[in-house]
């Protein structure tokens, strides 16, 4: 009889499934990376000017923009010194809560996003998403969607 803590190992099935996803998410992010490179954007500040640029003001603070990114606040906080650098974003003082930030696209970060965009929408297209039919986007969707719920639910325990 096995124990609480033996692991419940993967069947061939299950590891098939999870080993495919590793390695095609993997060399997916390292692709759309890559094609941002020309920009002279990685991917994580692509992600912050992205969540910026839709943004009230385009302006965030910066506790909800480390949530919405997916970043820890120190690697957002690293990642926004680096763009501060290229003039792409910066900090200010929140009015209210003399401890919080805001973090602001300028509008050099603007023209960045504004430049990149367009490579990295037919990048995703053409490595992702021209590779499924409607029936995939749903269900991968769907998957995600309970996979990112339950991990949120865990993150709140």
């Amino acid at each position: 009889m096995a124990d609480a803590t033996t692991p419940k190992w993967l069947n061939p099935s299950e590891m098939k499934a999870w080993r495919r996803y590793i390695i095609a998410s993997r060399r997916l992010l390292e692709a759309l990376d890559s094609d941002l490179a020309p920009h002279d954007v990685s991917m994580a500040d692509y992600e912050i000017l992205a969540q910026l640029s839709d943004a009230p003001d385009r302006r965030m603070r910066m506790s909800e923009l480390a949530d919405v990114a997916m970043l820890s606040r120190s690697r957002l906080s690293h990642r926004m010194k680096v763009m501060e650098k290229e003039g792409w974003v910066k900090r200010e003082a929140c009015p209210v809560d003399k401890r919080g930030y805001f973090a602001v696209m300028t509008p050099k970060g603007w023209r960045a996003i504004v430049a990149a965009a367009p490579d990295h929408v037919a990048s995703v297209r053409s490595r992702f998403v021209d590779h499924l039919t409607k029936a995939d986007q749903a269900v991968l969707a769907e998957i995600f969607d309970r996979v990112g719920n339950e991990l949120r639910k865990s993150d709140l325990d």
